[in-house]
């Protein structure tokens, strides 16, 4: 019986730890881009995107507000999305 319970919490916790150690690891990613445009831009190209300057700017903005608690934007998708037409109700 322990032969089979043993594999299986060992298998949840190494599920669980590795989760954790994943989520630490891209947090402080993130923080290093906020203060790197270069890694940021970096990380754009590998997913697809060439971004301007202006772009990580407003990327690294974005990060930072999201860091920090603070709330660029309280109406959230409402808000960006007023002046498209296609958003007009």
């Amino acid at each position: 019986m322990w032969s089979y319970i043993i594999p299986i919490v060992t298998l949840i916790v190494g599920i669980v730890v590795g989760f954790i150690i994943g989520v630490f690891y891209l947090r402080r990613q993130m923080t290093k881009m906020q203060s790197n445009p270069e890694m940021l831009q970096k990380m754009a190209k590998q997913m697809g995107y060439n971004m301007n300057n202006q772009q990580i700017a407003k990327a690294q903005q974005m990060m930072k507000n999201q860091n920090s608690g603070g709330k660029a934007n309280p109406g959230g998708a409402q808000n960006q999305n007023r002046n498209n037409p296609k958003f007009r109700r």
